[in-house]
């Protein structure tokens, strides 16, 4: 756990100091998979359905804001649509309509919820999409992920009814007609959109609680919440959503989860603390929960020297020659220390042999106190 761990605290410096390059990588990839499935599944018109135009519209926007992006794939889906029939551009065109004003005027400043909530619907993990936004956002961001579920559903009705809808229009009234009723009373997608909702509020009520694990909690619960709307839907309304993509989903949404809380809310449940105190109005009760901090050990460089000249290799010999000689800082002071006290002893024995010299040529050990 503690080397996962120190690979989070790699990320996240590595994010720190790149983020914009990992942003615009990221947005790259969005665009080429928005505009990919989008020409995948109503590739009308051959000349945008192209992989050069796709991969050239993505890159384009990858150097505008995500709004653009938002804005370029319903051009880019109304292109299509007036390219199989007009009658479906119109209606899909006051679908747009509808739905963006409803979007700026709850959800603005989220434009790639939209993608993203349209996206997991065409890789058919929808329920992944109500422990993400649950989890990362608020229950605002249910409306970005109605208007997505809305796309994806009215991309799949002509999709799976372009024959019929091609021939609508030798009657233009008839063709707005019956496509706006496919679009607007397909109970599957107002299923989708209320367990989505359902969902995202369930994960993000969940998560905001003070109980231990509360991400792992709300995960499994927007899961389990989302499998048993779908099989209650079945039942009730005879739908045909498969069982086996929504218990993947599910799945595959509460490890999403996991992940998530791993990656920005790691912390350390057994150090929990629970604080009251109060004021002159008010008592307070504080659950304080400690986060899971590891530091990156510090790697130490050596400088290894590679090809020497022979000048190089010439002075380093001369310089460890004269330190082999010389020794260190402290051989030396002991050297020193050394050949200092055997000078002192030979002076002393000197002025020994000199003194009784003297006092046996003088006379003088005669005159001393025997009982000295």
């Amino acid at each position: 756990m503690s080397t996962l761990l120190v690979w989070r605290e790699k990320l996240q410096r590595l994010y720190a100091n790149y983020s914009i390059y990992f942003n615009k990588g990221l947005q790259l990839i969005l665009g080429l998979l928005v505009f990919g499935l989008i020409n995948y599944n109503v590739g009308f018109m051959e000349t945008a359905a192209s992989i050069y135009f796709t991969v050239g519209l993505a890159v384009i926007c990858t150097f505008f804001p995500l709004t653009v992006m938002v804005i370029a794939a319903t051009i880019l889906l109304l292109v299509h649509f007036y390219t199989l029939s007009l009658s479906v551009a119109i209606v899909a065109l006051v679908i747009f309509l509808a739905m963006y004003i409803f979007y700026f005027r709850f959800g603005t400043g989220k434009a790639w919820l939209v993608l993203v909530a349209a996206l997991a619907f065409g890789l058919r993990i929808p329920f992944v999409l109500p422990v993400v936004f649950g989890l990362m956002g608020t229950a605002v961001w249910i409306v970005p992920a109605a208007c997505g579920i809305v796309s994806y559903y009215m991309i799949s009705c002509v999709k799976a009814s372009a024959t019929a809808l091609s021939s609508s229009d030798s009657d233009m009234i008839s063709g707005l007609t019956a496509f706006a009723k496919q679009v607007l009373t397909n109970q599957e997608m107002w299923i989708m959109i209320m367990i989505a909702a359902l969902g995202i509020l369930v994960v993000h009520l969940i998560s905001t609680l003070a109980v231990s694990h509360a991400w792992k909690i709300a995960s499994a619960a927007g899961a389990a919440v989302c499998v048993i709307a779908v099989s209650a839907g079945n039942i009730a309304l005879n739908l045909h959503i498969s069982y086996v993509i929504t218990i993947l989903s599910a799945v595959l949404g509460v490890a999403a989860g996991i992940v998530l809380e791993f990656l920005f809310f790691s912390v350390d449940y057994s150090g929990t603390e629970h604080i009251q105190f109060e004021d002159d109005e008010y008592y307070y009760y504080v659950t304080a929960v400690p986060k899971v901090d590891v530091s990156i050990p510090e790697k130490q460089v050596k400088h290894i020297t590679g090809h020497q000249t022979e000048e190089q290799v010439t002075e380093r010999e001369k310089e460890g020659s004269g330190s082999s000689e010389t020794g260190s800082p402290a051989e030396e002071k002991a050297s020193d220390f050394a050949m200092t006290s055997d000078i002192d002893i030979a002076k002393n024995t000197e002025e020994i042999l000199l003194t009784r010299s003297l006092s046996k040529e003088l006379g003088l050990d005669d005159n001393k106190n025997p009982h000295e």
